[in-house]
C-alpha cells in the first residue's frame, strides 16, 4: 500500500486536508469495506497528486490559454474512479462495490475515457473554466461549503463573492452550451438543441411537450438540460454526476451532510438562525426541569435535617452553627443542573464541596499560574472530573485525519453545554508536536501548550452546539494524542 505523498509546501499541506477527506469519502462509496476504502483512497490520492503536480509544472501550450485541467478535488475523485477500474482489470474487483463493477463494465463508464467530444458536458465545461473559477464553482455547488468560507480560501472579496459566483455559473453554462453544439448528435437532437437553450435560460419558461418527451428518452440531451438550467437546484447534481460518474449523487449527499456537521452549528447564517429558536426553547425547558429537581432535592434534605434534630440536639457536632448546613452540601455532586446555571463561578464552588476529603491534591496554585483568564481557575485534579460527571461543561472529539513521516493533520470538535460569545480551546501535547497552520481559528503555542482562539465568524456557539477547527502540525519520533483540553478555562470531557 503506497504512503501518502508529503506536502511540498504550506499551501499544498493546507489542500491535503480537504482533498484527503473528499477522496476517502468517495473511496468508501466505491468499495465493500473500510480496509479496501483506505487502500483505494491511498493509491488514488498518490496517483492523483503526482498527476496534479505534473500538470502544474508542465509547459503551457501556447500563450493564449492554459491547458485544460480539473481542479485538485475533482481530479483526485476521477483518480479514484480510474484506480477502481484498474483494480477490476487486475482481478481485485471483489474489493469493489458490486454496482460499481457493473458500471465499470458498461458503456456508461466508457464515456469518461472515450473521445473528448463524447464525454459528459459537465466534465468538459468544468475543464474549460479558469482554475480559480472552477474551484469556486466546485467548492460551493458540490462540496457545499459556505460562500464566505470559499471566498476566504480562494482570496476573494467576501462582499463581491456572490456576484462572482453568479458570473462563474453563467460562464459554465455558456461553455456547456457551446460544447453541446459541438457534440456529434443525430438530427432529432440537433433540432432540439437551440430550443433547449432557450427553455433553460428562464425559470418561467415552459418546456414544450415534445421536448419533454425527448428529454425523457435521450440521456445526452437530459445531461445538457441539467447543465444549462442554473435555476431549480439541478447544477450540483449535474456537476457531481458529470465529473465523478458512478456514485456522484451519493457523494454529493455525503459531502452536504459532512458540511452540515462541520459548519452548521458554529457558522452564522439563515440555517443557524432558523435552528436557534428550538435550541432556545429546549434550553429553557432544561433549565426549568433542573430547577424543579434542585428544589425537590433541597426540600428532601431539609426534611431529613429537621427529622434528625431531636436526636442530635445535645451533641456539639449538630449544634454548631456551620455544620447543620453540611447535609445540604453533601447531595450537591449528583445534581445535573450545575452546568446549565448561568454563573460560571458556581461550578468551582460545587467542585470544592466534592473535594473536601483531599484538598492537598487539587494543585490549584499551578493551575492559576498557567491560566490567568477569569474562568481558568480549574486545577489539574478538577480537569479529570468532567469525565466522571453526568453533565460536563463541554466534550471534545480529537480526530487524527492524516499523518505522514514528519507531519500530520487533525481536527478538534467541541460540544459546549453552555452558549458562548467567544471561545478559546487549549490543550497540551506529550511529544513536542508543533502546530504550523490552523484554519477556522487562530493559534498560539507556548511549549507543549496550544491555544486556539475563535475567528470572527464562528465565535458564537449556542448551548448544545459544536465548534470545530483543524490544523497541521509537525512531529518526530512519536505522535501521541493531546490531553488536558479546556474551553475558556473549563476542563472538557472526552467525547464518547
Amino acid at each position: 500500500m503506497p504512503d501518502l505523498p508529503t506536502p511540498q509546501d504550506a499551501t499544498e499541506a493546507a489542500l491535503f486536508s480537504e482533498c484527503w477527506d473528499a477522496v476517502l469519502a468517495y473511496a468508501d462509496l466505491c468499495t465493500s469495506g473500510s480496509t479496501a476504502a483506505a487502500q483505494l483512497g491511498r493509491e488514488a490520492f498518490a496517483h492523483g497528486i503526482r498527476e496534479a503536480r505534473a500538470a502544474e509544472a508542465g509547459p503551457v501550450r501556447g500563450t493564449a490559454r492554459r491547458p485544460a485541467r480539473l481542479p485538485r478535488i475533482p481530479l483526485l475523485l476521477t483518480s479514484v474512479r480510474t484506480t477502481a477500474a484498474a483494480w477490476e482489470e487486475e482481478g481485485q474487483g471483489h474489493k469493489l462495490d458490486p454496482d460499481l463493477r457493473l458500471w465499470l463494465n458498461s458503456d456508461k463508464a466508457a464515456r469518461y475515457t472515450g473521445p473528448p467530444l463524447q464525454r459528459p458536458l459537465a466534465l468538459r465545461g468544468l475543464r474549460d473554466l479558469q482554475q480559480a473559477d472552477a474551484e469556486l464553482l466546485w467548492f460551493t455547488e458540490v462540496e457545499a461549503l459556505p460562500l464566505s468560507v470559499v471566498a476566504r480560501r480562494l482570496g476573494l472579496d467576501p462582499a463581491g463573492a456572490a456576484e462572482e459566483l453568479q458570473q462563474v455559473r453563467t460562464l459554465f453554462r455558456d461553455r456547456c452550451h457551446r460544447n453541446h453544439l459541438d457534440t456529434p448528435m443525430d438530427a432529432q437532437c440537433r433540432s432540439y438543441a437551440r430550443l433547449l437553450d432557450a427553455v433553460t435560460r428562464s425559470s418561467a419558461a415552459e418546456t414544450p411537450g415534445d421536448l419533454s418527451r425527448h428529454l425523457a428518452t435521450c440521456v445526452q440531451c437530459a445531461e445538457a438540460a441539467a447543465c444549462l438550467r442554473l435555476h431549480g437546484g439541478a447544477l450540483p447534481g449535474a456537476l457531481a454526476g458529470g465529473v465523478i460518474g458512478w456514485g456522484g449523487l451519493a457523494y454529493l449527499e455525503r459531502r452536504r451532510r459532512a458540511a452540515e456537521v462541520r459548519l452548521g452549528a458554529g457558522r452564522p447564517g439563515s440555517a443557524d438562525k432558523a435552528a436557534g429558536e428550538p435550541e432556545d426553547a429546549e434550553q429553557k425547558a432544561r433549565v426549568a426541569r433542573n430547577g424543579l429537581l434542585v428544589a425537590a432535592v433541597l426540600v428532601s434534605v431539609l426534611a431529613l435535617g429537621v427529622s434528625l434534630m431531636p436526636f442530635g440536639g445535645g451533641s456539639d457536632d449538630l449544634g454548631a452553627p456551620g455544620t447543620d448546613r453540611q447535609p445540604v452540601a453533601d447531595p450537591a455532586p449528583p445534581l445535573p443542573s450545575a452546568p446549565s446555571l448561568p454563573p460560571a463561578t458556581s461550578k468551582p464552588a460545587d467542585r470544592t464541596t466534592q473535594g473536601t476529603k483531599q484538598p492537598e491534591k487539587s494543585g490549584k496554585p499551578e493551575g492559576r499560574s498557567r491560566h490567568t483568564e477569569p474562568q481558568g481557575t480549574s486545577s489539574p485534579t478538577e480537569r479529570t472530573e468532567p469525565d466522571e460527571s453526568g453533565d460536563p461543561v463541554c466534550r471534545v472529539e480529537y480526530d487524527l485525519v492524516n499523518q505522514w513521516p514528519d507531519g500530520f493533520q487533525a481536527t478538534v470538535t467541541v460540544t459546549s453545554a453552555e452558549s458562548l460569545d467567544a471561545w478559546r480551546v487549549a490543550w497540551s501535547f506529550r511529544d513536542g508536536q508543533k502546530v504550523g497552520q490552523m484554519w477556522d481559528a487562530s493559534v498560539s503555542q507556548n511549549g507543549s501548550r496550544v491555544t486556539a482562539t475563535a475567528a470572527d465568524y464562528n465565535k458564537s456557539v449556542p448551548a448544545g452546539g459544536d465548534l470545530a477547527f483543524g490544523f497541521l502540525a509537525s512531529w518526530h519520533g512519536k505522535n501521541s494524542p493531546p490531553y488536558d483540553f479546556e474551553v475558556n478555562g473549563h476542563a472538557c470531557a472526552k467525547g464518547s
